[in-house]
């Protein structure tokens, strides 16, 4: 996933999982060059609503290994990053992550929602833990949002 990546990136360069959030900001857009500033404070924040990291006062902490995520020369990550996608996106995201061919998966999901007569959402979770795919934290924000 290109957001993972493209946050992950500043905290593989520093080798820490905590910096100032102006820190995080100026590395991907005078540093990187990823991004204009506002946009970088955009990918803050779509990035903590999907729990990828949290604030502690002015600092930002990453959620997940930074340093176990890939960042492949010449990588750069495109606007849709900027996005807050849905719990639909997400689970799928993860879904697609773990090995599933998408188009199989939205297929799967699809045929649990008409045979459960349940939300789109609820379907993508059934589905990703029938085929192991861990998306607890995902399940309860859209269990929240309900």
């Amino acid at each position: 996933m290109s957001l993972k990546t493209a946050v992950a990136a500043p905290f593989r360069q520093r080798g820490t999982d905590s910096m100032a959030e102006s820190e995080f900001v100026v590395a991907l857009s005078l540093d990187r060059n990823w991004f204009s500033p506002d946009q970088a404070k955009t990918l803050v924040d779509v990035a903590a609503s999907e729990g990828l990291v949290e604030h502690d006062g002015d600092s930002l902490v990453v959620t997940f290994d930074a340093a176990g995520v890939d960042v492949p020369d010449g990588f750069a990550p495109g606007e849709e990053v900027l996005r807050s996608r849905s719990t639909f996106e997400r689970v799928l995201d993860a879904v697609v992550e773990s090995g599933v061919e998408k188009q199989d998966a939205v297929a799967g999901i699809n045929s649990l929602q008409s045979e459960l007569g349940v939300t789109l959402e609820a379907a993508a979770v059934v589905y990703a833990r029938s085929e192991g795919v861990a998306v607890e934290s995902i399940a309860a924000e859209a269990r929240e949002d309900i």
